[in-house]
Parts: C-alpha cells; structure tokens; sequence
C-alpha cells in the first residue's frame, strides 16, 4: 500500500478491507452511475461508483468515501469512509513504495530477527513488546522538516553555523469525543551550533513542546473549498535559558490546511496567553514575532517549493518574516533530501527575536512537510 504524506501529517492510516456484497446491477456504465448520483439515486448508483474505484478511479473513491461517511445508499461507516478517502488522495502522494528494498536494509533486519528471537516471548505482552522492537513501530511520526544543515550563513552577522531541528510526533487517541478527531503530541527542537568557532559552543537550542487536536472536515466541506482539516493547539516555546537569555512564551494555535492538487496551503493564527509582568522575559514578542504565519507548499514532480510568511499585522512598524525553502531527493533517495533554506526578518531564533537576520543554509533533510 502507497503511503500519503497528506494524511501522515494529522491522520494515522487506517489498513481495511474495503470489499461490500451487494445485489444490485452491475452493468449501467459509470456515466449513468454518475448520472444516478446527481439524482440523489445512491443506492442504485453505489456498486458501479464502487466498482470503478476499486480500479483505482480517484474520483470514484471520494464518491465512495463521502457516502460511507454521510450513510448515503450504504449504511454509514466512517472507518471505510477513511480508508477511501485515502484511496481518492493516493494521485498527490510522492512517496514511493520500495519494489525491493536494499540488501543493508535485509541484513539489518534478519539481524535485529536473529537477536530477539533469544527472548521468550511465551507472555503475549512481551511478544508484543519484542514486535514493536522489531517492527520498528512505536507509532512516532515526523512533524515537522527534520534536517541538518552543516553550512547556515548569516551576512547580517558575517558567521557561519551548523544549524538543525528534529521534530516528532505521538498519536494519543482518535475519536475520545466523539468527532472523529486525532488528538496528538509534538516536539521540535531547534538548535544554532557555532561548531566553527573557538571551543564551538551551542549558541541557541529552541525548545516546541505542543498538544493538539486535528478535526477532519465533513465531506461536503472538503469537497466545495478543499479545506482538510482544522487544528487546535497549544504550543510552548523557549530557549531553555536563565537571566537576561531567558526566553519564553505560550500560544493558543489555531491551524487550517487546504490542498488543490499539488498545492498545499497552511494558515495559522495564534493568540498569546498573558504571563505577569515579573514572569514575561518578553513582552513585545507578538511585535517582532507577529500574529500568524502563512505556508505555501509546491509538489513539483519530486521537488517541494516552501514559501512561509510570518507578520505583526501593524501599518506602522510593520514586522514579521519571509522564508524560501527547497528541497529535492539525493540520487533518487525517497526519504533524504537536499536541503536549501532562505530566511529573512525577525524570529528567527528566541534569542534574536527582536534582531532582523538574514541566513542562507545548504545541507540535507530526513523528512519534510508539505502541511
């Protein structure tokens, strides 16, 4: 099975089978089945619709999906109504499942077998335990890029450092309240590594701890102005510094994802949560750091175009950011990229939250978002 970066983001694939036994007639062609649909006419029109999107008719599939989830000639089911909606939005997938993976990958595998076949896993929770290990499956996803840049440039400062982030996420529960809703856990690291200067001390490490909830929009909603999903959150940041070098703040997050093809659009606004004057270490952040933030991602064939925009929302004094990112994979590689980062503005990092920095980096990337 292809995996979907779209939904990898906020959804955790759901692996069913999608087969329904019915009695109706098979043998109207799709244009008729289409005609049915329109007509209101689901349950004549559902086998055929089905049948076409078993052959892989990417449009069938969302037909199929938005019965199931709206129970529309079919009884409702939101489990198949998931696992078409993922079939419908297979076309915008770049990622491509290994054929045959390499022989280091086996070896790796059979010896990680080998070593763990030693333990008695007669009890079924230390079988399931030795399975995940084996597996590798502890349900931890990326979140955002994760990448390492050996070369980060900054002619505002005229220095030269190693800049990373490593960013993850934890699955908690689906569906707790009731609205087929994925509340999840995230943390992202950011750290800026003066590895070129003398004794090469770390300058910056930005610490994002952040809980939230994604709710998946109805069909009809999806269908009519391509917004996905909706996400609330909230987000702490800090640079894990004391005195004077202190920074922190938290956020109430609010996030929309939207896609047209191959064009993703993420849209986040952010209210911050007061702090009393002897407890804020900075008080004019939203100044510099602004309100929101705006991110345009381009899939062009196997390359990613990122265009983010941050911004205080002020006529005068007017602040904020703009960053250019591009990657594209190493030698055909379907998870290592080459890396280029362009930043511009103020934020860039806690410490230099009020400083405007310019910074061009060129390294590689594990992982990265298109939302």
């Amino acid at each position: 099975m292809k995996k979907n970066k779209i939904f990898l983001l906020f959804f955790v694939p759901l692996f069913l089978n999608a087969t329904d036994i019915t009695n109706s007639d098979l043998t109207i062609d799709y244009a008729t089945a289409l005609k049915l649909y329109k007509q209101k006419k689901y349950k004549s029109a559902f086998p055929k619709i089905l049948q076409e999107a078993k052959k892989g008719n990417k449009e069938a599939a969302y037909l199929i999906a938005y019965m199931y989830e709206n129970g529309l000639g079919v009884k409702k089911d939101l489990k198949k109504a998931f696992y078409w909606y993922k079939k419908a939005a297979d076309e915008y997938s770049y990622i491509v499942k290994n054929k045959s993976p390499s022989n280091e990958i086996v070896q790796y595998e059979k010896a990680l077998q080998f070593a763990y076949s030693k333990v008695d896993t007669s009890e079924p929770n230390v079988k399931k335990e030795v399975e995940k290990i084996v597996k590798r499956d502890y349900g931890i996803l990326p979140y955002h890029s994760n990448y390492f840049l050996p070369v980060a440039y900054s002619p505002t400062k005229n220095e030269t450092e190693i800049e990373f982030q490593i960013s993850l996420q934890k699955l908690l529960s689906y569906d707790l309240l009731g609205f087929n809703e994925y509340i999840s856990f995230a943390y992202t690291q950011t750290s800026f590594w003066r590895a070129y200067a003398h004794s090469a001390p770390f300058r910056e490490t930005n610490y994002i701890p952040e809980l939230f909830i994604t709710l998946p929009t109805p069909g009809k909603i999806d269908y009519f102005s391509k917004l996905k999903a909706v996400q609330f959150s909230i987000r702490h940041h800090s640079n894990g510094q004391g005195g004077n070098k202190s920074r922190s703040w938290n956020r109430l997050v609010l996030t929309t994802f939207w896609q047209w093809k191959n064009l993703f659009l993420k849209v986040e606004g952010w209210y911050r949560i007061p702090e009393s004057e002897d407890d804020d270490d900075n008080p004019d952040i939203t100044k510099y750091y602004g309100y929101g933030k705006i991110e345009i991602n381009y899939l062009y064939k196997k390359d990613l175009f990122s265009l983010k925009f941050r911004n205080n929302l002020r006529t005068e004094n007017n602040k904020g950011s703009i960053e250019f990112d591009y990657f594209t994979p190493i030698y055909n590689s379907e998870t290592t990229y080459w890396f280029f980062k362009f930043f511009n503005g103020y934020g860039e990092s806690l410490i230099d939250y009020n400083k405007n920095v310019t910074r061009i980096g060129a390294g590689i990337a594990f992982y990265r978002d298109i939302f």
